[in-house]
């Protein structure tokens, strides 16, 4: 199998500083992503006035927003290093202010039963890549009947599970299964992934050598003081080293489908026992050994 797509989410954990979100790209492409994602809202059209009014903790989160001033920037860099550049709209201006410098558009779990976004990232043609996570299979369905009718024909899945950080034992990985079964009956050819919270090689390795997953998004920081960071669902960059190179050597291992001795086992053949007595090496090695004394 070939290697999933890997995606980078960057989320808040710029702290809003330009110099802090360039070096989140840099490790992003010196560890081995193939793409970084970003978060574009105003913290006035992400959450209504009720919830505002009442929690200083949501409000606080103005000082997660990226600076639009930024987006430009960030797109240039990504592209320059051999990154697809992607971000997540959450508000409808923003599909539009991102259009010009997105290789593609994300849609969150939690936006998932907001369909005029769907349309609206859609009529851009541009790639989508969208989470499920708490979403049941009408929803799904619901999404995907949007997106059918649009002009995006690049369409990823992610399957979710939204807990901050999540329990193995939460993620669920067999309904992978079922979304297969479901997006099996469009003609796009979805792509199918997994939006990962909780910062397992073993789910991972998991995820992509059972249901061999087409893309993964990480939840990623670069040295434990991002926003985000705390809950514990971010990797930090030597843990994903670790995992593209287990990564690697997987795809490496899978070899040919040619039966027979290797290269590197030609020598080894000659010491194998011989049939007549059973002993080791072959007759043949025996007459040719020299004296190694």
């Amino acid at each position: 199998m070939t290697k999933p797509f890997l995606i980078a989410e960057i989320s808040s954990n710029h702290n809003a500083d330009l110099d802090r979100a360039t070096d989140l790209i840099k490790m992003a492409a010196n560890v081995g992503f193939d793409a970084v994602k970003f978060q574009l809202f105003k913290i006035d059209e992400l959450f209504s006035k009720e919830i505002l009014d009442k929690s200083k903790l949501h409000r606080q989160r103005k000082n997660w927003e990226l600076p639009l001033e930024f987006i430009d920037k960030l797109s240039a860099l990504s592209r320059s290093l051999g990154l697809k550049f992607g971000c997540t709209p959450f508000y409808l201006g923003a599909v539009y202010e991102l259009e010009p410098y997105v290789d593609f558009y994300k849609i969150s779990s939690y936006e998932i039963l907001w369909l005029k976004l769907f349309e609206a990232c859609c009529d851009t043609g541009k790639p989508l890549i969208f989470s499920t996570g708490m979403a049941n299979a009408m929803e799904i369905k619901n999404a995907l009947a949007i997106i059918s009718r649009g002009k995006t024909k690049d369409i990823t899945l992610l399957k979710c599970t939204s807990e901050y950080p999540c329990n193995p034992e939460n993620v669920n990985l067999k309904s992978l299964e079922t979304i297969k079964r479901i997006t099996s009956t469009y003609d796009t050819g979805i792509k199918i992934g997994l939006s990962d919270h909780t910062r397992s090689l073993g789910v991972i390795l998991r995820a992509i050598h059972r249901y061999e997953l087409d893309a993964i998004e990480l939840h990623i920081d670069l040295d434990a003081t991002g926003v985000e960071f705390k809950p514990g669902h971010c990797w930090l960059p030597e843990e994903i080293k670790l995992l593209v190179e287990l990564l690697s050597d997987g795809q490496k291992a899978d070899g040919k489908a040619y039966l027979g001795p290797t290269e590197s086992e030609r020598k080894e053949r000659l010491w194998r026992s011989d049939p007549n007595d059973g002993l080791r090496p072959l007759k043949e090695t025996r007459r040719n050994f020299s004296s190694h004394e």
